[in-house]
């Protein structure tokens, strides 16, 4: 009989039966690769349930476990694991003996044991750590690593960065160090009360804004100047004028209704002159289709007859071009220079650069006789722009209270709250109040350069309005 044979009937082992090398901890282990798997249909989820609660399922869930059972004890798979590890040297009784014996002959030693409840806590697993990527991040790594190669490309050239040449300035050049206050400083200080107004402890305290003392003696932040300069000097609320009064005088409230008059006077002649741009001409009439068609098939049918004309009469000009061009050559080939006029041309370009050179030394030289004249004509520039700085300076003071232009829209006064003289009223319980208080305000934004000028928004309507009768409103009908 053959060896590894179990009867004359024995099948000899299959391929996966003879390189497994699974071993179990577990006596119910077993590999799954020698079980045979068993055919089904697995494409209903009747077929999944069934292959789950089959041998098979519970066999690899069985070694799976077991896989990493053997993890966790032995740090791997025993099939893995070299001899020297699953297997020792047993050298017999007489060294067992010796070892008992040397035991025996040295002083017990009281070895303390940990506590259950360490000996609980205690990783005794044998799997190593996931390794932790983020420990092994670097924040700002690719800038970092850019600057050093900054770092190195201007270390070869020469040159050094600035942080390594403020460490060797400060080598060079070390703060003075200060001196700190001795025993002999604390003795000499004077004694005073503590409680006084007047003491020493509260006279950096003198003076201070409510601010610094309040927030711990911690200062606010510097604001800079520019945000203590006023963008305008108009005032922030205005006196309206006085023909506005609910009781004004005959000649404040003319004035008021003169200068609104005046005011819708403007802008009467404004919206005058915009019809007066957009109106046609009085020689012309207005735009019908059939004029506008005509316009369009103005010049169509010339245009054609020209083309054909010129179709038909390009054959005799041709020769005539042909002629011109030959000529025009002959004349070029004639004209050829000989080497004696090329000679005479450069001497007389020599001759006239040296010309404006002697020139213009001579009009440098003379330039010597009219310092005096060069002075005063200096002194008139300079009086010139003394006189143009002035003018500029009084326009800006001029032009200090008038609203600069923020954005695209220019500002414009609000309208003048007016009342005629009948509208007036005699009693203080009659009044009418008038003007709005937040448009006012919004404009004296605008007038002090605050915001800059706004339109409202227009409304459009993203879809169209569609009317409907209702029934109800057809069965009154």
């Amino acid at each position: 009989m053959a060896a590894g044979s179990k009867g004359g009937d024995a099948q000899p082992r299959s391929k996966i039966q003879a390189n497994s090398g699974f071993l179990g901890l577990r006596p119910t282990s077993v590999d799954p690769a020698l079980r045979r798997r068993r055919r089904g249909p697995r494409n209903r989820k009747r077929g999944w349930r069934r292959l789950a609660e089959e041998p098979l399922g519970l066999e690899v869930d069985q070694f799976l476990e077991d896989v990493r059972l053997q993890e966790r004890t032995a740090g791997g798979l025993l099939s893995e694991a070299p001899n020297e590890k699953l297997f020792f040297v047993d050298t017999g009784p007489k060294e067992k003996e010796r070892t008992r014996k040397t035991q025996v002959q040295k002083k017990p030693t009281r070895v303390q044991k940990p506590l259950r409840v360490d000996l609980t806590l205690e990783n005794t697993s044998k799997v190593p750590a996931p390794k932790d990527i983020l420990a092994h991040q670097v924040p700002n790594a690719k800038k970092l690593r850019r600057k050093e190669q900054l770092w190195e490309r201007l270390a070869r050239q020469g040159q050094v960065p600035r942080e390594v040449r403020r460490a060797q300035a400060r080598l060079l050049n070390p703060p003075a160090a200060k001196a700190k206050p001795g025993p002999q400083d604390t003795t000499e200080r004077p004694f005073y009360d503590l409680w006084t107004p007047d003491n020493p402890l509260d006279r950096p305290l003198v003076g201070q804004d409510e601010f610094f003392l309040e927030q711990t003696k911690k200062k606010g932040v510097k604001r800079p100047p520019r945000l203590h300069i006023k963008p305008s000097q108009v005032p922030a609320v205005e006196v309206t004028a006085a023909g506005a009064s609910y009781n004004p005088t005959f000649q404040d409230h003319q004035a008021l209704l003169r200068a609104a008059h005046e005011v819708e006077v403007q802008r009467q002649k404004e919206a005058e002159k915009l019809e007066r741009q957009l109106a046609l001409p009085p020689s012309e009439q207005a735009a019908t289709q059939e004029t506008v068609f005509r316009e369009m098939c103005e010049g169509l049918l010339e245009e054609s007859d020209g083309e054909e004309e010129a179709a038909a009469g390009g054959d005799p000009g041709a020769p005539e071009a042909d002629d011109g061009l030959r000529t025009r050559r002959a004349a070029a080939t004639a004209e050829k220079k000989t080497e004696q006029q090329r000679r005479r041309e450069k001497a007389a370009r020599r001759k006239r650069v040296l010309q404006a050179a002697l020139r213009a030394a001579r009009l440098q030289h003379q330039e010597l006789f009219r310092l005096r004249g060069i002075k005063a004509q200096v002194a008139l520039r300079l009086v010139e722009l003394a006189r143009r700085r002035e003018r500029r300076r009084l326009q800006r003071l001029a032009e200090a209270d008038k609203p600069r232009r923020l954005g695209r829209l220019k500002y414009q006064d609000p309208d003048i709250d007016v009342q005629l003289s009948s509208q007036l009223s005699d009693s203080l319980r009659t009044l009418k109040p008038e003007g709005n208080i937040l448009r006012d305000r919004f404009k004296s934004f605008q007038k002090r350069n605050m915001i800059e000028p706004r339109e409202r928004a227009k409304f459009k309507r993203k879809y169209k309005v569609k009317l409907v009768e209702k029934r109800a409103f057809r069965e009154i009908q």
